[in-house]
C-alpha cells in the first residue's frame, strides 16, 4: 500500500483532537509516512525499562509514543486552536500551507 501525503510536518505545532491526550498541544518531533503516525513532544508518554549498558546506566525512561495523524490537527498560528490545512499559491508561484480557520500562512 502506498503511503499517503501528510499535511503535518516535523516542527509543526499541533493539537490532539481525540483519545486519552485530547486537548494536549506540542511540537511534532518525528513523522512516520509509512504508518501515518507522528511523535509529539510531551504527548502520549510511556515508561520504558532500559537495561544498563556501557553507554548508559539504564533504569526507567519516559519516551513519547506515536499517535495516528488522524487524531491530531494543526494549531492555528493566530489563536492556537485546531485548524485544517489548506494550500495557496502566492503571486511569485510559491505554494504555501495555510490554516483554514484564520487564513494565516504556516512556516
Amino acid at each position: 500500500m502506498a503511503s499517503a501525503k501528510m499535511k503535518i510536518k516535523k516542527g509543526d505545532q499541533v493539537v490532539v483532537t481525540t483519545g486519552a491526550n485530547k486537548g494536549a498541544k506540542g511540537e511534532v518531533l518525528k513523522v512516520d509516512l509509512k504508518n501515518s503516525r507522528v511523535v509529539i513532544q510531551g504527548v502520549n508518554v510511556r515508561k520504558k525499562h532500559k537495561k544498563p549498558s556501557q553507554q548508559s546506566a539504564g533504569g526507567i525512561e519516559n519516551i513519547e509514543s506515536p499517535i495516528h495523524v488522524s487524531n491530531v490537527a494543526l494549531a492555528d498560528p493566530k489563536s492556537g486552536e485546531a485548524s485544517r490545512v489548506g494550500y495557496k499559491t502566492l503571486k511569485d508561484g510559491k505554494k504555501v500551507r495555510i490554516a483554514k480557520k484564520s487564513g494565516e500562512t504556516i512556516e
